[in-house]
């Protein structure tokens, strides 16, 4: 091991003792702000910056969503972006493509923004059953074989 392992080894010992707290990690975290006005926009931007450990704040009127980036937890910047008197929840919405079933009842909204569908937990919806993914993939422009199908 030698001298060199020895001093390496205590260091460590003495380091680890020192860490009483956990740093946070970095996070993105996006929300469903209600917003109609620009000056809405800007208090809700404000409020989210005020956080402490937030690097970037994005605010998007047409899509009522706010994204805050930093070393923040998801929790109190929800807490903090409702303190705006606002209604504010966590962004419910995934891309459309994720989705195997995008029209079913329960994760169609019609208040979405343009190419984003509901967010579901139900494996039955968010995936694809063997005979429906067999089905797909026959007519995929992926498929080489697809033109001796159609």
């Amino acid at each position: 091991m030698g001298v060199a392992g020895t001093l390496e080894y205590f260091s460590d010992l003495l380091a680890s003792r020192k860490k009483g707290k956990k740093k946070k990690q970095l996070n993105t975290v996006s929300l469903k702000v209600r917003m109609d006005c620009e000056g809405c926009q800007l208090k809700v931007k404000n409020a989210l910056s005020s956080l402490k450990g937030v690097k970037s704040v994005d605010v998007d009127l047409k899509q009522q969503k706010a994204t805050v980036t930093g070393f923040v937890e998801a929790k109190k910047v929800l807490k903090k972006a409702q303190s705006t008197g606002k209604k504010a929840e966590p962004w419910p919405y995934v891309p459309y493509n994720l989705v195997a079933h995008p029209y079913v009842a329960q994760v169609y909204d019609k208040k979405a923004p343009p190419g984003f569908v509901r967010k579901t937990e139900d494996p039955a919806i968010a995936t694809l059953n063997p005979v429906e993914e067999q089905y797909t993939l026959m007519f995929s422009d992926e498929n080489p074989n697809a033109c001796s199908v159609m």
